[in-house]
């Protein structure tokens, strides 16, 4: 079993991250960071976290990456250039030709997390400016082998029951 946290769209806090950072990094296998975080590479913020580049992000970030964990490939984007406001198509294409389980994503600050075609499209919202609900957000998702665990937490490291969700994965 692995815990992935993923969090995006932090836009200039620094503290926070390292608070989340510490908070979790006993329990969890690896950090994501979806971008916007306006932050250099190189900040003391952003240790430890695999990040990708947001709109509002400068610096040496790649636009995309993929990584494996327990097995499940993560493919890592910002969103900006798949237009995820609009519609999931255009990276649900990308996901296909990288063979994605695991598409993590922001841009749109909106909590989400779905499964189309077998893979699991994630939003963990905003820690800085949620869009469509009050909460700061966050997520850890718990890799078993036949279901992946969504738990969603508040900035405060609050776990927010009410949207945990279990997920079945394509094999």
């Amino acid at each position: 079993m692995s815990k992935v946290l993923i969090i995006s769209d932090s836009h200039g806090l620094t503290k926070e991250l390292e608070v989340i950072r510490e908070r979790h990094l006993n329990e969890v296998d690896l950090m994501i960071h979806c971008g916007d975080s306006q932050l250099m590479p190189e900040h003391k913020s952003m240790t430890g976290y695999l990040t990708v580049m947001g709109n509002c992000d400068f610096g040496g970030y790649p636009l995309e990456t993929t990584t494996e964990m327990a097995g499940r490939k993560f493919f890592i984007t910002h969103g900006h250039k798949f237009s995820v406001k609009m519609s999931l198509m255009n990276l649900a294409y990308k996901a296909e030709e990288v063979d994605a389980d695991i598409v993590c994503f922001g841009h749109s600050h909106v909590l989400g997390a779905e499964v189309i075609d077998g893979r699991l499209y994630l939003n963990p919202g905003s820690i800085r400016m949620p869009r469509e609900r009050l909460e700061k957000t966050y997520v850890i998702l718990e890799l078993l082998e036949d279901t992946v665990n969504m738990t969603v937490y508040d900035l405060s490291g609050r776990e927010i029951c009410s949207l945990a969700r279990e997920f079945v994965l394509k094999k």
